[in-house]
């Protein structure tokens, strides 16, 4: 049996077939009713299929976060949602976390520590699980404040290491002729960091019509450090009182070169003291092994 002629015209059938489809496709949609088909294919999905195309820890830990984080609420006071809501900003939001968020983490950290010490130690003896979820209950609540409270050193170092060089750069930007607000945005632009970040927002709220002074007081209670306040005070008050903006950043500037270099040597001295706990506890140990380890073996030999 001869299959030439057979294949030339499936050959030819495909050919008609995708010039026809070609043609189908190259047809000009209108986008009114690509847009009402759309909207019809949406409408058509429940709410069941809309729910299952989001994440999964979207759809399971959300809710369970949500009505943790409500009956925390109701429980706490406003002073400590306040002081929550403080420390969050200290800790510059990380994951963009509110009050209400980081309460119901701290509920499911508690939940999760109750539960795994009632099941390690609650199958042998019951009253001792009991006992010991409580202790675990205390421990997943207590636990995201201390990571929390890491966040926020952390940042608040930040914050102090990167402020002389912003500062340079400020002072710089401000002697080549650019204006306090111009300069401050040639330091967001150069520079990354916590420092920027608090900078950025407030240009951002100083554009919207904030005033400067208030949206540079606004960055003291986010950060709490000392040498930021300070530096804020000051341009602030030069503002105030018609000082040259120029020769406060030139005295900043330079105090604050000072005050690293003094905490440069502050850490140079603590240096010492810190290398003698590892000294104790791994080198010298070591060393006496080798160094009397053959003699006491010599000694028992002799003994024995």
């Amino acid at each position: 049996m001869d299959f030439l002629p057979i294949f030339v015209a499936g050959v030819a059938a495909l050919s008609v077939l995708l010039i026809f489809l070609g043609f189908a496709g190259s047809r000009s949609v209108d986008p009114v009713q690509a847009r009402l088909t759309q909207l019809g294919t949406v409408q058509a999905k429940n709410l069941e299929e809309l729910e299952l195309q989001q994440p999964f820890l979207e759809r399971t830990l959300r809710p369970l976060v949500g009505r943790l984080s409500g009956t925390v609420a109701r429980v706490s006071s406003t002073s400590f949602s306040e002081q929550t809501a403080k420390r969050l900003a200290l800790a510059g939001n990380p994951g963009n976390l509110r009050t209400a968020d980081w309460l119901g983490i701290k509920a499911v950290g508690a939940l999760i520590g109750a539960v795994v010490l009632f099941l390690a130690f609650g199958l042998a003896n019951v009253g001792v699980g009991l006992l010991l979820s409580l202790v675990g209950l205390l421990m997943g609540y207590t636990i995201p404040e201390f990571w929390l409270g890491g966040r926020i050193k952390a940042r608040q170092h930040d914050v102090i290491l990167q402020i002389p060089d912003a500062l340079d750069l400020l002072t710089i930007s401000v002697r080549a002729g650019l204006g306090f607000d111009a300069a401050l945005g040639k330091v967001v632009e150069k520079m990354k960091g916590p420092l920027t970040d608090e900078f950025q927002r407030a240009l951002a709220e100083v554009r919207v019509g904030k005033a400067r002074r208030e949206a540079l007081r606004d960055i003291i209670p986010r950060t709490e450090v000392a040498p930021l306040s300070n530096f804020i005070g000051a341009i602030i008050q030069a503002e105030q009182l018609g000082v040259s903006i120029s020769k406060v950043l030139q005295v900043q500037s330079e105090q604050l070169r000072i005050e690293r270099r003094q905490r440069a040597e502050e850490m140079a001295a603590k240096a010492p003291i810190k290398m003698l706990f590892p000294l104790v506890g791994c080198i010298f140990p070591a060393l006496f092994i080798v160094i009397l380890g053959p003699a006491i073996i010599l000694i028992v030999k002799g003994l024995g």
